[in-house]
C-alpha cells in the first residue's frame, strides 16, 4: 500500500492541482469570451489540455466548474475556508468601533466585487436559461445574505444601529449597498474608480445605519 505523503501520492496530488488550475483558467477564458451556454466541457478540455474524463472527474459538470471559479474569486485564493471564517472577517466582527467595522467590511467587499464582477455577469446571464446556473445564483445570493447578517447582528448586539432602524431593515440596506449589482453600476458602467467607490460606500453605510456623531464644541 502506498503511504499517504509518499512521492507517488505527492506526484498525483500535484498533477491533480495542475489539472484543476488548467481547467479553471480555460473555463474562465471561455465563459468570458463565449458565455456560459456556448461553452462546452469539450472546449474547456481542449483549451486546458486535460482529457474530458478528467474534467468530469474533478468537477462533475460545467456547473461545478463555474462554482469553483466563483468560490475562488470570492475568497481570492484556493484555500478551503469560507469568507466568514477568514481571520480578517473575524477581526472585524470583534471590532468595537462600528464606523471602523463598517469601513473594514466595505474594503473587503470592494475587493470581492472587483474579483467576481466579470463572472457574476456570466452567471446572471446564464441563470435566465439554465436551471443549474439559476440555482447557483440563488445559492450565491443566500451566501451573501448570511455573511451580511453577521455584520447586522454585530451592530445590533452592540447597540450601534440608529434607534429608529430595525435590524431587518438594516440588513436590507447592507444587502443592497454591498451588492455586486451596485458595484457594476457605479464602477463598471459609470466608471467610478475604487478610491471613489470605496469611501463613498463606507460613508453611505455609516450614514444610513449609525446615529450621527455629536459635534464637539
Amino acid at each position: 500500500m502506498t503511504a499517504r505523503g509518499s512521492p507517488p501520492v505527492r506526484r498525483d496530488q500535484a498533477r491533480t492541482r495542475l489539472a484543476r488550475a488548467a481547467v479553471v483558467e480555460a473555463a474562465r477564458i471561455l465563459f468570458l469570451e463565449r458565455g456560459y451556454g456556448a461553452t462546452t466541457i469539450e472546449s474547456i478540455s481542449e483549451l486546458a489540455d486535460v482529457p474530458p474524463a478528467t474534467v468530469y472527474r474533478l468537477f462533475s459538470s460545467k456547473h461545478g466548474i463555474l462554482k469553483s471559479l466563483l468560490d475562488v474569486a470570492i475568497v481570492g485564493d484556493e484555500e478551503n475556508a469560507p469568507m466568514a471564517d477568514r481571520p480578517q472577517v473575524r477581526t472585524l466582527l470583534a471590532e468595537r468601533d462600528p464606523r471602523e467595522q463598517l469601513a473594514g467590511f466595505v474594503a473587503i467587499v470592494a475587493q470581492v466585487n472587483a474579483r467576481i464582477a466579470p463572472l457574476y455577469r456570466v452567471l446572471v446571464s446564464a441563470a435566465g436559461a439554465d436551471a443549474e446556473a439559476a440555482a447557483l445564483l440563488d445559492a450565491l445570493t443566500s451566501q451573501r445574505q448570511q455573511g451580511q447578517r453577521l455584520i447586522t447582528r454585530s451592530l445590533a448586539r452592540a447597540g450601534a444601529l440608529r434607534p429608529d432602524l430595525r435590524e431587518r431593515d438594516a440588513a436590507d440596506i447592507i444587502h443592497a449597498l454591498l451588492s455586486p449589482e451596485l458595484f457594476r453600476l457605479l464602477v463598471i458602467e459609470r466608471g467610478w474608480k475604487t478610491d471613489r467607490y470605496q469611501p463613498w460606500l463606507a460613508k453611505t453605510l455609516i450614514d444610513q445605519l449609525l446615529p450621527p456623531t455629536r459635534a464637539t464644541s
